[in-house]
């Protein structure tokens, strides 16, 4: 993760353990796909941070670093960082790539959430 405290909330996620914790998931898995090298990366993962606090048991936000897990990154073509993949029932449901505002994130994250 980012040397970033909030940043160290997110679960991580590897090659190996993406299946299992993201396509498995039993409830809409945000995946934040990022590198220390990538400055837009620190700010999203804080609000990642605090929107997985704040959706609670409903959402699940995990963070996914590009450098050392190629597979899974190359498979889902993440070309661009900080990019954000919302996943339910084991497939991509929605996509946001770039910095964007806490807000624009709790937003587009609840449209995945049942009502």
């Amino acid at each position: 993760m980012p040397q970033d405290t909030a940043a160290h909330r997110l679960t991580a996620v590897t090659d190996a353990t993406f299946a299992e914790t993201v396509l498995a998931a039993d409830r809409p898995v945000v995946v934040d796909f990022w590198a220390d090298w990538c400055p837009p990366c620190v700010g999203t993962s804080r609000h990642l941070a605090e929107l997985a606090e704040e959706f609670g048991d409903r959402l699940r936000v995990v963070a996914l670093d590009t450098d050392a897990n190629p597979d899974t990154t190359r498979a889902y073509g993440v070309m661009s960082l900080p990019t954000m993949l919302v996943f339910v029932g084991g497939q991509v449901a929605g996509s946001i790539v770039g910095a964007r505002p806490k807000n624009h994130l709790r937003l587009a994250f609840a449209r995945h959430l049942d009502t």
